[in-house]
């Protein structure tokens, strides 16, 4: 069930992931999945999934009732598959290999309480390219853009579902226009930062589908690190079972 080249890493309540050096996971995957915060009756979506972080934290948790995690790079869906196997999650979660702009005919449009998506943070032409594929893949709107997911996620929600993105603060004004452009409106929005005194590092932002414009509620910002260096309590807090096995 392991190959070559990956190593299975704890979630905590016993569920394990398979990763690898091409495909992985970061914190701010851990902060999507907590700011989503899904309900127990919920039917998800994760686009873009990669090897599948959102839909197995989430499953940790006994959330939600389903999650369908649509991954384009057949390599990464074959890592969640054989998680999923390594879980028993198989009722639980659905793995689509496809691309997020073809999932006609795959998926079940209008169905969703929530789409998530962890999107790449740099646009086309900026930033330094990874050599290495799949990671250049992740991180550059090379085969996935921003207008691309809000779309996406227009067609998989019900009216007055949710769509939940993280970004890069030079980002914001990019998907807020999207998400409006789709029908979808901002309506919660968080920063993240290292520690007091730095610049936000991150976005977490939720959209409603067919919500009434105006009524966008900033939140706290989130930080990191204490000052000294060490985890926030709320950190501590967001990792969970997770992270007696992350400290």
């Amino acid at each position: 069930m392991i190959r070559e080249g990956e190593n299975t890493e704890p979630l905590g309540n016993g569920v394990k992931i398979i990763v690898s050096n091409e495909h992985k996971f970061w914190t701010d995957t851990v902060l999507l999945a907590n700011f989503a915060k899904p309900r127990r009756k919920d039917i998800a979506c994760d686009l873009g999934s990669g090897c599948g972080a959102i839909p197995l934290i989430w499953s940790r948790d006994n959330v939600p009732k389903s999650v369908t995690a649509v991954e384009l790079q057949t390599d990464a869906c074959s890592m969640l598959s054989r998680s999923i196997e390594l879980n028993n999650l198989s009722e639980k979660i659905k793995v689509v290999n496809s691309d997020l702009r073809e999932l006609d005919g795959k998926v079940q449009m209008s169905s969703f309480d929530l789409v998530v998506c962890n999107p790449p943070y740099k646009a086309t032409g900026t930033g330094i390219m990874n050599f290495n594929e799949a990671q250049k893949i992740a991180r550059h709107e090379i085969l996935c853009t921003t207008d691309d997911v809000t779309q996406a996620a227009s067609r998989l929600l019900k009216y007055s579902g949710r769509l939940c993105m993280c970004q890069r603060p030079e980002r914001l004004s990019d998907i807020i226009v999207s998400m409006r452009k789709h029908g979808i409106e901002p309506k919660r929005l968080r920063f993240v930062q290292q520690r007091h005194g730095k610049a936000p590092k991150l976005f977490l932002i939720e959209g409603k589908y067919g919500g009434k414009q105006g009524g966008l509620i900033i939140e706290p910002v989130l930080f990191i690190e204490k000052d000294g260096g060490e985890l926030s309590d709320e950190m501590i807090q967001i990792y969970g079972a997770y992270k007696e096995d992350y400290i």
